[in-house]
């Protein structure tokens, strides 16, 4: 296969030449005679994954969401602010990289150049300190890219370098997929960082922004994830930190044009229509109930956030077997987290990054000028000389005054970027969310994977457990991939090819040391 070629418009590797091709299993091109019917409950980027390689086969599908909209976590609405514009709310800024390989194979279906991301020029990183990290010059094939950081960031001197722990350190430029649950799993990522002995600056600059890219307090995530996100986007692949963001709003460049491609492909798209139960047949078959009543079917794909499937599991009784039904119950979101978009009158200084991430200025995390690449931002920006912008706040305590919080946020706006102590606020929206998976310390191994015991039933999500190096809205798509392949499998059909960054530390040298040093 070319490294440019494509499988049914999907994954295409990028610019790192050591990236993984996952072949499916052999089989035909598209199902044969009468075609199976496949539901898919839950329409974020893993539910249409799964839609989209099942229904290019001929298989006929149904997509149930409880939304009235696409997308997910991902998913878009329209509202009207007070000066009469209407724009589009989310639940916030999210980061194509580059290394998401599936999910922009998913999104080449409707643009083949993925002409509708754009990309940000850095990602730099400030502490309230005074210290900033930026990536736009680091190098991006590793080894080079670990120590151009090391030599560019404010945070990593030669003292602090001479007192880290070497020996501890080397698990991260030697990490083997699935192996790093197995060493690391009963680690918290604090713990970790502790233990090698990084600079503190670096630990709120830079780990812990990547940690809490989980949404997570890093006491409570395992560390096996934290050193699986290292060698995703760092080490263990040269697509290097810079990233995309979409042009225009989710539904805009994204799932509009996808649900108009399903539909082309004859995919059933009930929006408003929670899936209630899953009943299995004695047949291998599965009946979905809804509230629109209960329809038979092929297979299942159940694609649905932590509380959504735990909700589905609960109230059907017959599905899988009681051990997977009890891990799957165990299952937990990660604390609240808030997204706070303002509209202010007057411009940020010229010179603010699109995106910027955040450490010590309280609950921020980052702050986005939408303005920078969101048309929408944009044109609402030219027409009233104003900006927009947008915060988050991550692993709020649950126990936290709400509207403190939210006014907390704009307090600490005004410490990054003062100019902004002077602008009015012409509206604002706060987005309180609490439904991102945990992973916890010791987690993993409880996690459900793929397949289920019913041989009809697939999990797909960010949720799943997988032993592919993928993370967050890659694994999401990837795992809806996999599990619209096993079912296609199941009918002698060929499914998605996919790509997925090196499982395994890319500098043999780095790997051999690693071995001698028996860590």
């Amino acid at each position: 296969m070319s490294p440019r070629a494509t499988a049914g418009g999907g994954a295409r590797r990028g610019r790192d030449r050591r990236a993984r091709t996952l072949t499916p299993s052999p089989g035909s091109a598209r199902v044969g005679g009468e075609p199976p019917a496949v539901a898919i409950a839950g329409g974020g980027v893993a539910g249409l994954a799964a839609a989209t390689a099942l229904a290019e086969r001929g298989v006929r599908v149904t997509l149930y969401e409880r939304e009235q909209q696409l997308g997910g976590r991902l998913a878009g609405w329209p509202d009207r602010l007070a000066d009469g514009s209407e724009v589009t709310m989310g639940r916030g800024f999210h980061a194509f990289f580059r290394q998401y390989y599936n999910l922009r194979g998913l999104l080449r279906r409707i643009d083949p150049e993925l002409a509708m991301l754009t990309a940000l020029p850095d990602y730099p990183l400030r502490h309230s300190g005074g210290l900033q990290d930026s990536f736009a010059r680091v190098p991006r094939t590793p080894p080079w890219s670990a120590l151009g950081f090391a030599a560019l960031s404010p945070t990593f001197g030669w003292r602090d370098l001479a007192a880290m722990n070497p020996r501890a350190a080397l698990p991260l430029l030697d990490v083997r997929v699935p192996e790093v649950y197995e060493r690391f799993d009963d680690l918290s990522a604090r713990e970790l960082l502790e233990r090698i002995r990084f600079p503190e600056a670096a630990h709120h600059l830079a780990f812990e922004v990547f940690s809490r890219s989980f949404f997570a307090d890093p006491r409570r995530l395992s560390a096996a994830e934290l050193v699986l996100m290292f060698h995703i986007y760092f080490l263990g692949s040269s697509e290097g930190l810079l990233f995309d963001v979409p042009a225009e709003p989710f539904p805009t460049a994204l799932w509009d044009p996808l649900g108009r491609y399903l539909a082309g492909h004859g995919v059933e798209l009930r929006t408003g229509s929670p899936v209630e139960s899953v009943e299995p047949a004695a047949d291998g078959a599965a009946e979905i109930r809804s509230g629109s009543g209960a329809r038979r079917y092929d297979g299942v794909v159940l694609a649905l956030d932590t509380d959504g499937l735990r909700g589905v599991v609960s109230r059907s009784p017959r599905l899988g077997d009681e051990p997977w039904r009890a891990r799957v119950l165990r299952l937990r979101t990660t604390p609240p987290f808030l997204v706070s978009r303002v509209w202010l009158d007057r411009p940020v200084a010229a010179d603010r990054p699109g995106f910027l991430g955040t450490s010590g200025y309280g609950p921020l995390d980052n702050v986005s000028v939408l303005e920078r690449w969101e048309g929408e931002s944009a044109r609402w920006a030219a027409r009233t000389g104003g900006s927009v912008v947008e915060l988050h706040a991550y692993a709020v305590d649950p126990a936290a005054d709400r509207i403190a919080e939210q006014r907390r946020l704009q307090d600490e706006l005004r410490r990054v970027y003062p100019e902004t102590a002077r602008a009015r606020v012409v509206d604002q929206r706060h987005e309180w969310r609490a439904d991102c998976p945990l992973f916890p310390v010791g987690g993993h191994r409880d996690r459900p994977g793929v397949r289920t015991p019913d041989p009809a039933v697939m999990l797909a999500g960010d949720l799943v457990g997988s032993r592919l190096p993928v993370a967050l809205m890659e694994r999401a798509a990837t795992t809806g991939f996999l599990a619209a392949n096993a079912l296609l499998a199941r009918w002698g059909v060929r499914g998605q090819t996919l790509w997925t960054v090196p499982d395994r530390g890319r500098t043999p040298a780095l790997r051999a040391l690693n071995r001698l040093a028996g860590v």
